[in-house]
């Protein structure tokens, strides 16, 4: 049976429900599709100013936080893998004592990290050596023969550019399929012109943040706006007519027969009940959807990782 690897977002608001995922694969096996497997568990711990593509804000982790949740994922033979695609690395930014917290945290020979900036990769590559280093999406590669380029470095995984989903001509001639990431549920339109900027505006952005932790409240500065009509809205079920969008049956019978067996699963802020259902879509057997769906939200509400409020007693006064 072939392996179908998905590869799961956070590191801190999904840290729990990744954790149940995680333990609900172990326990139901029977529930899931064929040959799934979680690869590894990706995202940031705010505030990471070398994080990239998703913008994290008003949060900050303590070092017991991060100690725990890099040592619960790598106990169950998981990799962490950091998002550090910020793309307006400098190298003052390199010294940053928080990211540097988090490499070093998670410096055991387990865990990976995505990377955009050369300046970035370079860096950990001399001070991290025991890191797999990934190459993400967000550089926007779509040419197939810089897609084999890049293929040829030494990255674990190259993450394809979504707009090259399902173009199964250009997908057939790349070389190392068995490195290459599909990321199959995208909310950004197919051939969106903004997407780079998009990652522009979420770096300058955390340059703000970060700033702003150090200046009193009437001189913070404000973060520049930004508004999509499209991936703010989309979900699950709006994307499903977009050329880019990779069904569960394209995976298993295009993707997987073809050699390409790494999804990704965006979603590192997404709504937590937009998760469960995008989860179950993709990883669980059609029949078992909502079994499993009950199963997990029921274990999240025992946790208290949902709070459903009841109605307050009051008095009878007639």
């Amino acid at each position: 049976m072939s392996k179908v690897k998905f590869h799961l977002p956070g590191l801190r608001y999904n840290f729990p429900l990744n954790m149940f995922w995680l333990n609900m694969l172990k326990q139901y096996p029977q529930y899931f599709r064929d040959g799934v497997e979680i690869a590894s568990f990706f995202g940031c711990f705010p505030f990471s100013l070398w994080n990239g593509g998703r913008l994290i804000s008003d949060d900050q982790c303590d070092a017991a936080f991060v100690r725990h949740v890099i040592s619960s994922i790598n106990a169950q033979g998981i990799p962490v893998r950091f998002t550090f695609t910020n793309p307006l690395i400098t190298e003052e930014d390199l010294a940053d004592e928080f990211c540097n917290f988090c490499m070093k945290a998670g410096d055991n020979g387990k865990n990976e990290v995505l990377v955009f900036s050369p300046i970035l990769e370079e860096y950990i590559r001399k001070n991290y050596p025991s890191y797999k280093i990934d190459s993400t999406t967000c550089k926007e590669i779509r040419d197939v023969d810089a897609l084999n380029k890049e293929l040829e470095k030494d990255y674990k995984y190259v993450v394809l550019d979504y707009n090259m989903n399902n173009q199964w001509d250009l997908l057939e001639g790349l070389k190392h399929k068995d490195k290459l990431e599909v990321l199959i549920n995208a909310l950004c339109i197919p051939n969106c012109p903004r997407r780079g900027d998009h990652y522009k505006n979420i770096a300058l952005n955390q340059a703000i943040m970060k700033e702003n932790k150090t200046l009193p409240p009437e001189k913070k500065k404000h973060i520049i706006p930004w508004k999509c009509e499209y991936g703010d809205m989309n979900n699950l079920y709006t994307i499903q007519d977009y050329c880019t969008f990779v069904s569960p049956e394209l995976i298993w019978d295009k993707y997987v027969p073809m050699g390409i067996n790494n999804f990704k699963i965006e979603g590192r802020t997404a709504n937590l009940f937009s998760l469960i259902e995008t989860y179950c879509f993709f990883m669980i057997k059609p029949e078992y959807v909502g079994k499993v769906r009950l199963l997990l939200l029921r274990n999240l509400e025992a946790n208290r990782i949902i709070q459903v409020n009841k109605p307050r007693p009051s008095v009878f006064k007639p």
